[in-house]
């Protein structure tokens, strides 16, 4: 769950005074370091850069622990030499901790050959005694610096560093993309990947690699998808591409729908902030296209045959975090529109526990990033006990559509703080698409029920919108609970996982001790956490939909309210029944009962984050996470 950055580039016809090298060269670290900036979310314990240029025996590396702000102060005070080509690293620690040491680039072959890596190299222990045996000696803990020295020695073997990545990548087990640049080689970088993203940039006299687009978008749109166990050669005039036993192949190329301003914080006090803002657009953007010349919904990327769907007899959503409660949603919209059974699976679980799966099967898999790898590993086995997958993802060239039978992108742009929101929202967005396209395939619904439904989560984008603008009251709230040590969350039916979801991002933010549970649950045991003054959010279905069931939540909050608690109420416009019983009230606008979490989830992102910041603590790397977790 690293990130990482490469780039090549011609040089200039003037010279630059003093270096005996062109102005160009010192594109490479000013493009790797604002890749790294934007890629940060992947990682941040430690930081380096590596650059090759004509005329050094050696390549020119720098590498800190900590965030990219330490690197970027070690290289003002100590400048690295200017260059044609560079790879640039952040880290999320796997192997080794988070030390200047164990930092990446890994040096080898005498300090020529720079390496980093994003994944798990799963027989690095074995790999490594075997170079020990040969005199090899290591500094670091990691088990990138095996796969560098496993490099190095490949490369004196081969003399081409292009058919030493492909041998080295076949020698490797686990995950992994590899980078490499080479003294020998000063306009090349080479990359490598096994079950773990990476993605080329397609310039004008100068080529790029990352682990994301974000890494290069700020440049050019137009990039190249690699597929599973590729080798990728840039140079600034071309791109290469091959599998691991060296044969030629052919990437897919597809252009960058969004800028580098969208990866920044367009005046915002910080990512997630900016990311709950965007998240009407969001909505909306994943709505764009779902629909052909006669109003029936379309899949992005459909490899299924309709007859096949018709006769899918269960559906298993997998998913990890905050996409897991996705799919909690994703299951009530869809058990109820298509009348097809759906569980929810988290997939680190799901194939260790030998799951009840064959060919009349869907599994919906969702994942921000398309690179999780538990997720991802769920495809895969599903996939081998005959079932089809439709991925729900953000990111395009990622592995988990590209290994599914059809795709669902729900458009959100990049998503840079680490805690979930306005993926969140997209992901349930795009469930219910799904959930709307079965049902009409499948003719649970009328053609012009399926559109007034459509039409029905058009209008939530606006609606997202007016909580969004009501949200000071819910910062104001926040920061009056800045002390709180625990907070409890409750909902009954589609308000149950957004119960989940929001205490989960109260753990991520603010760290301090959240429990989301079913109101239903309370009586039978967690009422015992409610003593005077204990924070209770409660998520109340809509007045208007199933009344018995707001009748039974409102009682919920009766029974904790008796108890003391102060209650946290979120509740739609027009619902008095509930200022009688609630302390305070966040009001959402009425909306039909499956698309409610759309709403009611977003004041418990804004009280999360408030309180995070009245905490003092940073909401878009809150410690111990990352972005897109690409290890199992």
């Amino acid at each position: 769950m690293c990130g990482i950055v490469g780039y090549t580039g011609s040089v200039r016809a003037e010279g630059q005074g003093g270096t005996g090298l062109p102005a160009s060269s010192e594109r490479p670290l000013e493009v790797v370091l604002g890749g790294l900036k934007r890629l940060e979310y992947r990682g941040y314990d430690s930081a380096g850069v590596a650059l090759v240029g004509p005329g050094r025996d050696t390549a020119a590396s720098a590498k800190k622990a900590g965030k990219l702000a330490n690197l970027v102060a070690e290289i003002e005070a100590t400048p690295l030499p200017a260059a044609t080509a560079a790879v640039g690293h952040t880290r999320w620690a796997t192997h080794g901790g988070p030390t200047d040491v164990n930092a990446h680039p890994h040096l080898a072959d005498d300090g020529r050959l720079a390496v980093i890596h994003n994944g798990i190299i799963e027989n690095y222990g074995e790999l490594r005694e075997g170079l020990e045996r040969d005199g090899v000696s290591f500094l670091s803990d990691t088990d990138t610096e095996v796969a560098a020295q496993l490099l190095a020695r490949e490369y004196r073997a081969a003399g081409d560093l292009t058919a030493a990545m492909a041998a080295t990548a076949r020698a490797l087990e686990g995950t992994f993309t590899l980078l490499a640049v080479h003294a020998d080689a000063p306009e090349t970088v080479v990359g490598a990947r096994h079950d773990s993203p990476l993605v080329v940039g397609l310039g004008e006299g100068e080529n790029f690699l990352g682990s994301d687009v974000a890494a290069f978008v700020a440049y050019t749109k137009e990039a190249l998808e690699l597929a599973q166990d590729q080798v990728v050669t840039i140079t600034p005039g071309a791109v290469a591409v091959t599998d691991f036993a060296g044969r030629p192949a052919e990437g897919k190329r597809f252009t960058v729908d969004w800028d580098a301003a969208a990866a920044e914080k367009g005046g915002f006090d910080s990512f997630m902030d900016k990311e709950i803002h965007d998240q009407p657009q969001a909505v909306a953007d994943t709505l764009l296209g779902r629909t052909d010349a006669s109003g029936r919904i379309v899949l992005d990327d459909l490899r299924i045959d309709e007859s096949v769907l018709r006769s899918v007899d269960k559906i298993i959503v997998i998913a990890c975090g905050t996409a897991a409660y996705a799919g909690h949603v994703a299951k009530y919209a869809i058990e109820h529109w298509c009348r097809i059974p759906v569980e929810v699976e988290l997939a680190h679980e799901f194939r260790y526990r030998d799951p009840i799966v064959d060919e009349r099967t869907l599994v919906v898999a969702i994942s921000q990033s398309g690179e999780t790898m538990d997720t991802l590993m769920a495809v895969r086995h599903a996939r081998e006990q005959g079932a089809k997958v439709v991925a729900i993802v953000n990111t395009n060239g990622s592995t988990i559509p590209r290994e599914s039978d059809a795709v669902l992108y729900t458009h959100a742009g990049p998503e840079i703080a680490v805690a979930s929101t306005k993926a969140f929202l997209a992901q349930i967005t795009a469930a219910y698409i799904l959930g709307l396209y079965l049902a009409q395939l499948r003719g649970n619904k009328f053609p012009d029920e399926v559109a007034l439904l459509f039409d029905e989560l058009r209008n939530m984008s606006r609606k997202v919108q007016t909580v969004i603008e009501r949200g000071e009251y819910v910062r104001a709230t926040a920061r009056s609970m800045s002390a709180a040590d625990k907070v409890l969350f409750l909902g009954r039916h589609v308000g149950y996982p957004v119960a989940m979801e929001g205490a989960l991002k109260l753990k991520e933010l603010a760290y301090i001790h959240a429990e989301g549970f079913a109101a239903g649950e309370l009586k039978h045991g967690p009422i015992a956490l409610v003593d005077a003054g204990q924070p209770v959010f409660v998520v109340v279905p809509s007045p208007h939909g199933r009344d018995q069931l707001h009748s039974k939540v409102v009682s919920n909050i009766q029974e904790i309210r008796a108890r003391g608690a102060r209650t946290l109420v979120i509740a739609e416009d027009g619902d008095d029944e509930v200022l009688k019983h609630a302390d305070e009230v966040f009001w959402i606008p009425r909306a039909p009962t499956l698309m409610q979490p759309l709403l009611a989830v977003v004041p418990l992102q804004i009280f999360a984050m408030a309180l995070a910041t009245a905490k003092g603590l940073d909401v878009d790397q809150p410690r111990n996470l990352a972005k897109s977790v690409t290890v199992e």
